[in-house]
């Protein structure tokens, strides 16, 4: 059974017609909806989400569930939200698609890098996962510009040829409207500003680990996950052997430090690790903090 996971922005064409053209298997369809930007796009948005809704279930016969993403500018919660929705129907014995083709960038590359990161957990299924894209066959913002461009001509046509009252008024103010925002469109493109979100205007996305995390590893990372910071390994694997009630030996000690090794910036990326004096304050990584957060509560089996 496939399973496509359609974040939905502001396309419609990219998300149901490939599968459609190329006579795609689609059985069930998760639509991913999220408030971005002014109420105008959002109501905008939400409409093509319904239009999608009946259309997959129209025209592919898929049983097709929406599914809200609270804040699509937050890369974290997109990752474990798309963690848990990937990992659910793996476990359901489905195929899972993902399409990366629209919606804010966050959304998408948080979902690939989820995808990205199953697969690797899960190699003996990674057949049953993957990642796409489409590419659209035109893009209609330069045709709105040059469209809006002549409805300014014609304006102009009429303002020359003289119009009374409240016709002349109205005249006037799409004109000025219309060369205010062409300007901003020629000067700036398609987007304008940078947003800030949490303090930044750059939102930093990790890259997905090539190797899987073995049972002591995973130790060590919830162990981190929980006190967030240890000024030293050895203050860590104190705190492992008391969490695991072992004792503290040098032996011990030896394992903790190989492991974390393992996991550091020269192996999987899960920790990161900074020096003070003989010391290395160590602490998780932002991968290490996903992987984490993903995996926390025993929701995955743990």
């Amino acid at each position: 059974m496939q399973t496509h996971i359609v974040p939905v922005g502001f396309d419609y064409d990219r998300l149901i017609a490939p599968l459609v053209r190329d006579q795609f298997d689609v059985e069930r369809v998760i639509l991913l909806e999220g408030a971005v930007g002014s109420e105008a796009n959002v109501e905008y948005s939400q409409n093509l989400s319904e239009k999608l809704e009946q259309d997959f279930r129209n025209l592919l016969g898929a049983d097709t569930e929406r599914v809200v993403v609270a804040d699509v500018y937050d890369y974290d919660a997109a990752f474990e939200q798309a963690y848990d929705l990937i990992t659910a129907e793996l476990d359901r014995g489905n195929e899972v698609w993902v399409n990366i083709a629209a919606m804010p960038r966050t959304v998408s590359f948080a979902f690939a890098t989820a995808a990205h990161s199953l697969m690797v957990e899960r190699e003996e299924e990674r057949e049953f996962i993957h990642t796409y894209y489409t590419a659209p066959e035109k893009y209609l913002e330069t045709e709105l510009a040059e469209e809006l461009r002549r409805q300014q001509d014609l304006l102009d046509d009429l303002q020359a040829a003289g119009v009374d009252g409240d016709l002349e008024e109205r005249v006037a103010e799409r004109l000025e409207t219309s060369r205010d925002l062409l300007s901003e469109f020629d000067e700036r493109g398609t987007t304008i500003g940078a947003k800030e979100i949490d303090g930044s205007h750059v939102i930093e996305l990790p890259v997905a680990s090539f190797s899987n995390v073995k049972p002591f590893e995973e130790v060590i990372l919830f162990e981190l996950g929980e006190h967030g910071e240890f000024a030293s390994v050895s203050e860590l694997a104190e705190a492992l052997a008391e969490e695991l009630n072992e004792e503290y030996s040098d032996s011990f000690r030896s394992k903790v430090i190989y492991n974390v090794d393992r996991l550091g910036p020269g192996g999987k990326g899960y920790i990161e690790q900074e020096s003070a004096g003989k010391s290395y304050r160590t602490r998780l990584s932002r991968i290490g903090e996903l992987w984490v957060r993903a995996h926390g509560d025993g929701r995955h089996g743990e």
